[in-house]
């Protein structure tokens, strides 16, 4: 295990990464904005709640400003930011970047040709992923995710199957199961499908995903939501794939039979916990939904194809994030008002 690996984020989901691969052996550095978290893991080390035990481990953690005199440079880079950060931090870490290491974006969104296009195509690795975690006091994280629900695939941008995509998927199994794909573009496109059936409209209510999911009337915008998202992806071109750790035979019904599987079986796994623009909303930064079913919306919009769900949800994640609106399940009404309005 001679490999140096960076973790750059240690937010929920790059904390709960770091920690089952330090606890792993792997040679780890984490890497973050935040200095309060940098703080406590040089202190305290960092702590992981979960469903199936906790684990407590030391961290190596470095600040940003840290890593120009740290002299290292690494073979492998998780990049575990939001969507918003992607293309700075992948300059950021570009210098430390061997000329043979790879960088593997373990994010929601389509982000991987932007990265590709700072660090190179040669050296970036797909992946599509499936971990809810939540943080709010440095070193300390509640993963809703416990390792046999928590997924990964990854893939070359290309479809080959190599040598280091076997390599990172051996090493991503320590956090959980990890697929290797020859259809990364389109595992991750239906990895955002689910998203935008669940993060988008939920995001809104600062309600837990059960209770969301429950609420009358939910389960159609989700379904509506699905449809848009789907059209939009094979208008793109990208084939939709078995995710979740879902078999081929679980996911060969009709279209709508295989977004609801794939939303069900998220649900199934996250169902305690409240999904990611939640706690960005409550810490009062701006959320991701932009890359999610914005995404989704502005390309609708390039190929003519209706998304009135998905522009909604956006409308309203947006006049949250400038303050217009509370989070609250009150915007339930307004989200399915405003679906009403346009179809």
């Amino acid at each position: 295990m001679g490999r140096k690996i960076a973790v750059l984020g240690a937010g929920a989901i790059g904390s709960s990464i770091s920690a089952d691969l330090t606890k792993a052996g792997y040679d780890i550095t984490v890497i973050d904005q935040w200095p309060a978290q940098v703080d406590a893991l040089k202190a305290s080390g960092l702590r992981i709640q979960m469903p199936d035990g906790d684990v407590k481990t030391p961290i190596r953690a470095l600040h940003l400003c840290d890593l120009a005199s740290a002299s290292l440079e690494f073979d492998i880079v998780f990049l575990a930011v939001k969507s918003n950060d992607d293309r700075w931090l992948a300059e950021f870490i570009k210098p430390y970047l061997k000329p043979d290491g790879v960088l593997v974006g373990t994010q929601n969104g389509m982000n991987d040709d932007s990265i590709a296009a700072i660090v190179g195509r040669d050296r970036t690795v797909g992946c599509a992923m499936e971990l809810s975690a939540e943080i709010f006091t440095p070193g300390l994280v509640k993963r809703n995710t416990a390792h046999k629900t928590t997924w990964f695939a990854v893939g070359e941008l290309d479809g080959f199957y190599t040598p280091r995509v076997k390599e990172i998927a051996a090493i991503l199994g320590s956090v959980g199961r990890c697929d290797i794909t020859n259809n990364i573009y389109g595992a991750k496109w239906t990895k955002l499908i689910a998203n935008t059936m669940t993060m988008g409209p939920f995001g809104l209510l600062g309600l837990g995903n059960s209770e969301a999911a429950n609420l009358p009337g939910m389960f159609d915008i989700s379904v509506q939501l699905g449809r848009e998202s789907l059209a939009v992806g094979a208008a793109l071109g990208y084939r939709t794939e078995a995710i979740f750790g879902l078999r081929a035979d679980e996911f060969a019904g009709s279209s709508d039979e295989n977004l609801v599987t794939a939303m069900k079986t998220l649900l199934g796994h996250v169902s305690h916990g409240r999904t990611a623009p939640i706690h960005d909303h409550i810490k009062g930064r701006k959320s991701e939904m932009e890359f999610i079913s914005g995404l989704v919306a502005r390309k609708g919009k390039e190929l003519g194809i209706p998304t009135p769900c998905n522009e909604a949800v956006v409308e309203i994640d947006r006049q949250i994030n400038q303050g217009l609106l509370k989070m609250d399940r009150s915007n339930f009404e307004l989200l399915k008002e405003k679906v009403a309005r346009q179809v």
